[in-house]
């Protein structure tokens, strides 16, 4: 018997409903290790909601989530889920304004307990070199000494990737990173997603189609809670139910 693949993620005829309104229906979507994914859709889709049942901030109505192998994802809390290497990015960035660069990627440290004993206990040669690996990912190296408070909202976008990378998740959900960002500050977010494949699954949930061109490999597009189709950006772009759906309109049958 052939043997299947063994997907990072599994969610299997999941549904989730909000006073009335389905939210998620009957979804079905699989994810491979150290994908890059990138989930688009208009307004109302469920691209939120579907990261929310994964990160356990709501769970679904039915169905199953599934991390790895056998790890059912819905009968774990948010904490519980985060420690088994689910790490989330929100779109607007979430950092320590008055620490600088380098004490937040301190008190983001896989394993650290609490911010005095992070900040005052003494720095090993191992956590400082991590540290500044991932500032040199994240393109912060020349900013370890910055008030995170003082940099530009891409910087402050990147410094919470870097945050999230030094908790050594194994799947990174980050929600429309290039919201607000310049045009050059897109095109540095969109190389750091792409340099993170591979040794973490990443699943981006983006708006600009410029960047989701730049980053895609793979495009899963979700309409009224459930996928309306998945394969390359090429392809998707230029899918009849996408034009549809995005532009309320179909094309013309050849007469």
């Amino acid at each position: 018997m052939e043997n299947r693949p063994e997907f990072i993620l599994t969610v299997e005829g999941v549904t989730k409903t909000f006073q009335g309104f389905k939210a998620i229906s009957d979804l079905n979507f699989y994810m491979d290790r150290g994908e890059l994914r990138t989930i688009i859709g208009p307004n109302g889709a469920g691209k939120s909601t579907l990261l929310d049942l994964i990160t356990g901030r709501c769970r679904p109505d039915r169905g199953k989530i599934e991390f790895g192998k056998d790890t059912d994802l819905t009968r774990l809390n948010e904490y519980q889920i985060n420690r088994l290497g689910i790490g989330r990015k929100f779109q607007t960035p979430s950092v320590y304004i008055n620490h600088t660069v380098y004490e937040n990627i301190l008190l983001s440290l896989h394993g650290n307990r609490g911010v005095f004993a992070a900040l005052f206990a003494r720095t090993s040669s191992e956590q400082d070199a991590r540290i500044r690996d991932i500032l040199q990912t994240v393109g912060l190296g020349a900013h370890a000494e910055t008030l995170a408070g003082n940099l530009a909202h891409g910087q402050k976008q990147w410094l919470e990737i870097g945050m999230l990378l030094a908790q050594d998740p194994k799947l990174l959900l980050v929600d429309e990173p290039a919201a607000g960002m310049t045009d050059e500050e897109t095109r540095k977010t969109g190389e750091l997603l792409v340099s993170l494949a591979g040794k973490h699954s990443v699943i981006v949930i983006e708006h600009d189609m410029t960047f989701v061109r730049q980053i895609a490999r793979k495009v899963t597009v979700l309409h009224q809670g459930t996928v309306l189709c998945e394969g390359p950006v090429d392809e998707v772009q230029n899918d009849e139910r996408v034009l549809e759906v995005y532009l309320g309109r179909k094309k013309k049958a050849a007469h």
